[in-house]
């Protein structure tokens, strides 16, 4: 009888990595496989996890950030808020709610509250639309377009301060824009651009807009890379014009950008206190009367003769809880619109 040969069957991937030619591992390789989570062929349960550590250690630094310079001054500005402390330190004494109660009935503190909302209510839907349409015009491949789009960025790159003390002199009774007006016999005396509480106001906006259009026009030049561009062929085939289009296909396209975009002005508004210090002077304008909420924490708080830094934390503490509202309506809004 003739013997029988068997030969042996190989399954297509069975074969032990030791069998597979090829290249032997890299010293990166092995320090990655050393260093890096992951249970090692034939380990059992306790050994695949004898590395759990590894993902907190990388984080550590960032969480120590965190706690050291967000969560602990957070919370200890609660605590000053429920005290009398003065600003250059010393016995704080438990006051209860009475800065709480101090605030509500403070006309100085609602006058920053009516200027930082104010702020905001115009800033924002600038904000959201005029990046908006200046990122739908340099979005297009034209002759020279990208020397404009470096253009309207530069501002984002240049230093608050310096921008401010430009438009300190631009706006000044005796700089250019009042000398270009009175040579075009457009008015006949200097508008007080920075005299006039209005006036500060609306000029510390408009500086906030062209600062900011050029930041956030990069944010709309990614989301509308994401708009197919056939929904655009098709609409202008049936006839739609550019600002059908625009309305009905464009920011759809872009809503989530405008949440985002929307939500960070929001935020960055009400806590504005460069522009109002640069135009307005250090004390907020004439009487104070452009103070923002940020500007009046500085004020009642951090004055080291006449400061109370638990009154000042406890209008922190509002100013939070304000942004913390915005934030989380802003949240809500996006979620039902994903719905």
């Amino acid at each position: 009888m003739a013997a029988q040969i068997t030969n042996p069957v190989t399954v297509p991937g069975a074969e032990s990595a030791d069998s597979v030619p090829g290249p032997a591992p890299s010293r990166a390789r092995r320090l990655a496989r050393a260093l890096l989570p992951g249970p090692a062929p034939g380990a059992n349960g306790a050994a695949m996890y004898r590395r759990w550590w590894l993902p907190w250690l990388w984080t550590a630094p960032a969480i120590v950030c965190a706690v050291v310079f967000g969560v602990f001054p957070f919370l200890n500005t609660v605590l000053l808020s429920f005290t009398d402390a003065k600003p250059l330190g010393g016995a704080a004494g438990f006051v209860g709610l009475d800065n709480y109660t101090r605030m509500l009935d403070d006309s100085d503190f609602w006058l920053a509250t009516r200027n930082s909302v104010l702020y905001a209510l115009i800033v924002v839907p600038l904000m959201v639309l005029l990046p908006l349409m200046l990122a739908v015009l340099v979005e297009k491949n034209l002759p020279g377009i990208g020397f404009f789009r470096s253009a309207f960025y530069t501002p984002v790159l240049a230093s608050s301060v310096v921008v401010g003390l430009s438009w300190q002199w631009l706006l000044a009774d005796d700089g250019l824009v009042n000398t270009w007006l009175e040579k075009a016999h457009l008015i006949r005396d200097a508008i007080p651009f920075l005299s006039d509480p209005w006036l500060i106001l609306l000029s510390a906006m408009g500086l906030t807009l062209w600062k900011g259009l050029g930041w956030y026009m990069v944010f709309y030049l990614a989301a509308l890379g994401n708009v197919p561009k056939e929904l655009h062929e098709a609409a202008a085939m049936d006839g739609a014009g550019a600002v059908r289009r625009f309305w009905h296909i464009t920011m759809p396209g872009v809503r989530q950008a405008m949440m985002l975009v929307g939500t960070l002005t929001g935020i960055g508004s009400l806590r504005v206190f460069t522009e109002i210090y640069m135009l307005g002077s250090s004390t907020g304008g004439p009487g104070g009367a452009d103070r923002t909420l940020p500007f009046y924490i500085r004020d009642v708080g951090l004055d080291p003769i006449t400061g109370d830094a638990g009154y000042g934390s406890a209008v922190s503490v509002a100013l939070f809880l304000l942004t913390l509202g915005l934030t989380l309506l802003a949240q809500r809004l996006t979620k039902e619109d994903e719905a």
